[in-house]
């Protein structure tokens, strides 16, 4: 019974991550493309949270959805609307042409690194293998060999570089 209903709350969840990335990426209002992103990063806590991995579920929340998405409204709403007006992108038959080419190459790609190195076999039998949460917190902030304290600190350098960016942006156009 158990198995029926998490099985049911997948393909809820599944949908509406689904949804929610295909109104994301079609929509052509900025701001409605942000809602339907943070949509997707909560559908994804809600997997991590269905499948007990409730340490990575509160992060998917904290950090991609509460943060990430907040920094994205504020970028948007620190660019002037005058500029966004006028930004109204054309498909032309070349680029959509040049983005199916690259999309089926990312895809070959993946797909290749998938299969050379046998993750799928593994997966199979990783299953009954439970990570307990101290290999988790050693691991996102250890400093070895697969280890992932320094891309964190990468990324916390990127962002606030766009956060520098944005500020300085607007502050160009307040001089105009």
């Amino acid at each position: 019974m158990a198995y029926m209903a998490n099985l049911v709350m997948f393909c809820i969840l599944a949908a509406v991550i689904l949804i929610s990335a295909l109104v994301c990426v079609l929509t052509k209002r900025i701001m409605r493309a942000a809602t339907f992103l943070l949509f997707v990063l909560f559908g994804i806590a809600g997997i991590y949270f269905l499948l007990d991995y409730t340490f990575l579920g509160a992060a998917q929340i904290a950090i991609y959805a509460g943060g990430l998405t907040m920094l994205y409204i504020f970028a948007i709403q620190l660019v002037s609307k005058r500029s966004l007006q006028g930004l109204q992108e054309r498909l032309k038959g070349k680029s959509v042409v040049v983005g199916a080419l690259t999309a089926i190459a990312g895809f070959a790609t993946v797909s290749l690194v998938l299969l050379k190195n046998k993750f799928i076999d593994m997966s199979a039998t990783m299953v009954d293998e439970e990570v307990s949460m101290e290999r988790i917190g050693a691991d996102l902030l250890g400093a070895g060999a697969n280890q992932y304290v320094l891309p964190f600190e990468f990324i916390s350098v990127f962002l606030l570089a766009c956060i520098i960016g944005g500020i300085m942006i607007a502050r160009k156009e307040e001089r105009k």
